[in-house]
């Protein structure tokens, strides 16, 4: 069943008609100089419940999803009606166990609550949606549009959140809270009211403000990162998956990545084991090597970031801003994909594994480019971009990094803050303070954790061996195993650090 939303929330069931106008006697009064006395009626239909909206001879018309109405035009979930200063909105009637409708208040809407000591109001600038029963009991999302932080509710903190529209006292809150949920209530409530306060999204009430940054000095007074973003990236995903790129979302588009992938997984290895290209070497030329490396690299990481942005836009999603910034001199692309929280849980691991299915595929074309070319300055140059494409996978692709991977891991898992809590769980158990209600989860996640990493870095070891030969011309063999060490050292240094402190405080316990 549809229902007809008005701007203070109030729901209209549409289970007959339904008039609108300033007029008393209308079902929908709405007092506005720029409505007329009938501006417009919504037909239902007694056998199927379908609705259809109509002018009704008004002086300033009534429009729909943006056109002007010319006669009878049917409704559906999410149909925009705007009537003089008005929007009303036809939403289908859900389900408890359903997702609900993205509820956004736009920056600069007008609010009534005052101070948190008199009647709090959320302030405008904010989103709000359900999400599926699947999603856990933290099924709600509220998001700040200003400073893209998020809030996660349960369906106890939602109906409080309701409350909260700037005509209750804190004390008629704290009894109406009482009422609902019982002596918990009175408790959620002031957590609520609290965090909502830390993040400045209750109106009257500025947030928690960032600790002032540590002047700098010396060496550290050169600035670390650098960052220009791109506000119409949101417009230039759209008309390119509209313009083309939505052929990569069929069935036989993804069939065709698939393929591309799999055979890129067979011939990098054979590339890597056969000896077609070293790291960083194009021509005998180190330098140049790592050039066309870090380029490579650059092109492969927008080819990434694009796809997280088509993903957005094909299931309808808008991305904010794009952009890129140099992190201690080290170039970065990035697609803000903030909107994603408001996806149910397989659409968000789909926009999390489209950056690093891009980059097994561009990985895969390399490779394949140059498994295809005879020896020379080509085929170098083929297998850098192909092993800057492969490095890009199993960095996005790594769960135990904040990146593409560990969100995928974290959504199938359904855990929040999971590399947080698995390290600091880890450490207990290390240290002999662990319990029996630790979770087994998050002993293994902190445990593959550290093997990642601990692999990881005997990878690099290995790889830089086969740079010795290349290093003893230029340099004593000496100083050459010294720095290698040195770069070792720092390799293992996150297990290091993960093993030793835990381990220490251990041994004196005993």
């Amino acid at each position: 069943m549809l229902e007809l939303v008005l701007g203070d929330r109030t729901r209209v069931p549409l289970v007959e008609d339904v008039t609108i106008g300033r007029a008393p006697g209308n079902t929908v009064r709405l007092e506005d100089p720029a409505v007329s006395r009938r501006q417009a009626r919504i037909v239902v239909s007694a056998e199927d419940g379908t609705a259809v909206v109509e002018d009704a001879g008004s002086s300033y018309g009534t429009w729909l999803d943006g056109h002007r109405l010319d006669g009878r035009e049917p409704l559906k979930d999410g149909s925009r009606i705007h009537i003089g200063n008005h929007e009303l909105v036809v939403e289908r009637r859900r389900g408890e166990e359903e997702a609900g409708r993205t509820i956004v208040v736009e920056r600069g809407a007008t609010t009534q609550g005052g101070r948190l000591g008199e009647r709090p109001q959320p302030r405008s600038g904010y989103a709000l949606k359900r999400l599926e029963a699947s999603e856990g009991d933290e099924r709600w999302v509220l998001r700040d549009l200003e400073s893209d932080r998020f809030l996660r509710m349960t369906d106890a903190d939602a109906r409080l959140f309701e409350l909260l529209d700037g005509r209750r006292s804190v004390a008629e809150l704290l009894r109406e809270s009482k009422r609902l949920q019982g002596p918990a209530g009175r408790v959620r409530l002031v957590r609520l009211l609290a965090e909502l306060a830390d993040r400045g999204l209750l109106a009257g009430v500025a947030g928690e403000a960032p600790a002032p940054a540590p002047p700098r000095r010396g060496l550290r007074r050169i600035p670390v990162s650098w960052q220009r973003t791109w506000s119409g990236a949101g417009t230039f995903f759209q008309r390119l998956y509209e313009r083309g790129a939505w052929r990569i979302f069929t069935r036989p588009g993804l069939t065709a990545i698939a393929v591309v992938v799999a055979a890129g997984l067979v011939a990098f290895p054979y590339l890597v084991v056969a000896r077609y290209g070293t790291p960083f070497v194009v021509a005998q030329k180190v330098g140049f090597g790592a050039l066309v490396f870090l380029l490579g690299r650059l092109a492969v990481a927008a080819v990434h970031e694009t796809a997280h942005g088509l993903t957005m836009a094909s299931f309808g999603r808008r991305v904010d801003n794009a952009g890129i910034k140099l992190v201690f001199g080290f170039p970065y692309v990035f697609v803000d994909t903030s909107e994603a929280w408001f996806e149910p849980r397989r659409r968000r691991v789909a926009i999390s594994a489209a950056g690093p299915i891009a980059d097994l595929s561009m990985g895969a074309l390399f490779a394949l480019c140059c498994l295809a070319l005879p020896g020379g300055a080509g085929r170098d140059i083929f297998f850098q971009l192909a092993f800057a494409a492969y490095v890009g996978a199993f960095f996005n692709l790594n769960p135990f990094v904040e990146r593409d991977g560990y969100q995928i891991v974290a959504d199938l898992l359904g855990e929040q803050g999971l590399r947080r809590r698995a390290r600091a769980q880890l450490a207990r158990r290390l240290s002999g303070r662990g319990g029996p209600d630790d979770s087994r989860l998050l002993t293994r996640y902190g445990a593959f954790a550290l093997a990642w990493s601990a692999v990881a870095a005997c990878f690099a070891v290995g790889l830089s061996l086969r740079y010795e030969s290349r290093l003893a011309t230029v340099a004593p063999e000496s100083v050459v195993w010294a720095c290698m060490s040195a770069v070792w050292i720092v390799l293992f240094l996150p297990v290091l650090a993960a093993l030793v402190g835990p381990l220490w405080s251990r041994r004196r316990l005993t």
